[in-house]
């Protein structure tokens, strides 16, 4: 994985003053070091800037970037941040074509199939990624992302100039490029965070490539093309028939993915999810002889803490254990203290450039730091809940029913802490109405579909335009961060492809949770595993966690300058810091509940203060 950005303005000439536009490109890849911290180039042409940062995965030698092609006197230069899983056949096809290649690398492939097809190749790639091509001849910049977004691209115009980059901080190393905020981005902060609608970032005129999209820039302007969506069709297929293709897809996609030319790891939650993932990596590794290695993630004293509910019913290790005699892996035990949990919320806002899902992504971010020291690849069971129904927003009747977004229901318990003026300058119930509206429209609809089955239908395009983005977005900032390349199997776009049609009945049958992938799973680990009812990413359950939040926000509110001042209300946070919290109640997804909201308003000043948001 890489970070990849740029700039272009088909009215300029950099070259003029090429020491003034080396050195913003300089800054672009000192923002970006830590996606790619193993290697860093760049190019400038005269309409148009790129660096890149690498993390070498594939083809270790020769995988610099940009990486330049030319055919009849044309250049073609490329930088790309992503990993294909199909380059072994895509190059093939093309040698046969008659194209020469230099590395083994796909970058170099996607800009051959550029170079012979255009930007429409896009739709022959299977992998996740987001690049950026320059054809000189016709003057075009083609930026473009993966199906799902895993992969980030953002990018803004300012003066007839394009900029973009993999993360938000790369926009503000461009002259002029401020981070603002006006009453559009308070809507997405404090009505819809830890999420954030699709397309947007959040700042005031930062947007970001949408999934499955491509920009094109040139002397017409900014034009985005659509080149993959969701399909909505009758599904054909007996139970049968469906279970062994989930399970071929499943395994297919495991295997493509472990690729690499260094040694990698899985994350091992003893879910049904990550131990699929597992199973399959640690079968097809001892068939080379190789042993697996495995991570899993906890909190200190959470054995003395944790207290059993509707999210959370069991904690993890037995059932890690379980996993790790069954594949026999190389396992570590990775455990976060409570310290090193709070230090940890403002670098995962420096991660991801805004407040995000607090505890739930600091500790993902340590634990990323450790397994980063020993690796630089990952597999992770991400996804498998929003593609195959496990969340119980899907099972449960009253919480379909309602007209929001189900992982974010009750709206009073987001405003309680917030200030009258910011309550009266944004009407938080219509800008989240409306986002929730516009994805209801945009769902693809299936002629004589039951009602019930229809609203599954809306529930589960939700879950993946927006949910899983945010859990995608974690994943892909947090690993990042640290130097590290996560890779999600069940992502795979023919899974997501082939999932989306299939009724539910099928996807959950006999009334038994993800039942299909169960299915499809069988006889790849224990049944104890197989069965387990679903428990999300753990969180600590330590007491002392939320004293220790508790007092850093109100020493922050004792900071008359302190920058959220004017957002929220003092005497509702002191008030709301006096009585205990409620751990079953989350106010987003499934954990963060009670110190969770805490987290997010220091991350939320944290960011205000160090990003010199404007508010406008």
């Amino acid at each position: 994985m890489c970070g990849i950005a740029g700039f272009s303005n088909i009215q300029a000439d950099y070259t003029k003053e090429q020491g003034k536009w080396q050195l913003i490109l300089d800054h672009m890849k000192q923002v970006l070091a830590h996606r790619g911290p193993d290697d860093t180039g760049d190019i400038l042409y005269p309409q148009a800037g790129f660096a890149h940062t690498r993390l070498s995965i594939i083809d270790l030698s020769r995988g610099h970037q940009p990486i330049t092609k030319y055919q009849a006197g044309n250049a073609y230069s490329i930088i790309y941040n992503g990993e294909l899983y199909n380059t072994a056949e895509l190059r093939e096809n093309l040698i046969r074509m008659g194209y020469l290649f230099k590395t083994h690398t796909d970058t170099e492939v996607i800009l051959t199939g550029y170079m012979a097809f255009g930007p429409d190749y896009v739709k022959e790639l299977n992998g996740i990624f987001s690049y950026a091509i320059w054809d000189d001849n016709k003057r075009t910049l083609c930026l473009v992302r993966d199906r799902l977004g895993i992969k980030p691209l953002f990018y803004t115009v300012k003066d007839d100039t394009i900029i973009f980059s993999s993360e938000i901080k790369g926009l503000f190393q461009f002259p002029g490029i401020k981070p603002r905020l006006d009453a559009k981005g308070l809507g997405e902060i404090f009505g819809l965070g830890p999420a954030k609608s699709y397309g947007q970032g959040v700042f005031k005129d930062i947007h970001e490539v949408l999934p499955g999209n491509y920009l094109l820039y040139n002397i017409q302007g900014v034009h985005e093309h659509s080149y993959w969506n969701l399909i909505s069709k009758p599904h054909e297929d007996s139970y049968q028939e469906t279970v062994e293709k989930t399970s071929y897809l499943l395994y297919d996609s495991v295997k493509r993915q472990m690729v690499s030319d260094i040694p990698i790891c899985t994350f091992l939650s003893g879910g049904v999810d990550s131990s699929l993932i597992t199973a399959i990596c640690a079968k097809e590794l001892q068939k080379a002889n190789k042993q697996l290695v495995t991570y899993s993630f906890d909190f200190v004293d959470n054995d003395k803490h944790f207290k059993s509910n509707s999210f959370q019913p069991s904690q993890d290790r037995p059932f890690v254990d379980i996993m790790v005699n069954h594949v026999g892996s190389k396992h570590s035990y990775l455990i976060c203290d409570n310290a090193d949990l709070v230090d940890q919320l403002y670098p995962a806002v420096d991660a991801r450039d805004l407040p995000n899902m607090a505890d739930v992504e600091s500790s993902l971010l340590y634990f990323c730091k450790k397994v980063a020291v020993e690796t630089k690849v990952t597999l992770t069971g991400e996804c498998a809940d929003e593609i195959f129904g496990g969340y119980p927003w899907f099972h449960q009747p009253d919480i379909m029913a309602l007209h929001t977004f189900p992982w974010s229901k009750n709206m009073e318990s987001r405003k309680l802490l917030l200030s009258e003026d910011l309550l009266t300058s944004v009407d938080l119930d219509a800008y989240v109405l409306e986002a929730y509206d516009k994805s209801i429209a945009e769902t693809p609809k299936l002629p004589g579909e039951s009602k019930e089955e229809a609203r599954r239908r809306e529930i589960s395009y939700l879950n993946l335009k927006w949910f899983m983005v945010t859990l995608l977005d974690r994943m892909d900032r947090c690993s990042m961060f640290s130097g590290l390349e996560a890779r999600v199997p069940l992502a795979d776009h023919r899974i997501v492809e082939y999932i989306w049609n299939v009724p539910w009945d099928m996807k959950c049958p006999n009334g038994l949770v993800k039942g299909l992938l169960r299915d499809a799973g069988k006889g790849l680990i224990p049944d104890e595993i197989l069965y387990r009812r679903k428990s999300p990413y753990p969180k600590t359950y330590h007491p002392e966690y939320e004293k220790i939040l508790g007092t850093n926000l109100l020493e922050i509110l004792s900071d008359p300058n302190a920058p959220i001042h004017p957002l929220v209300d003092t005497k509702k946070i002191k008030t709301f810091l006096s009585s205990p919290s409620d751990y079953g109640k989350p106010w987003y997804g499934q954990l963060m509940a009670g110190p969770q909201m805490i987290a997010y308003l220091l991350q939320i000043n944290y960011w205000l203060e160090k990003y010199k948001i404007e508010l406008v």
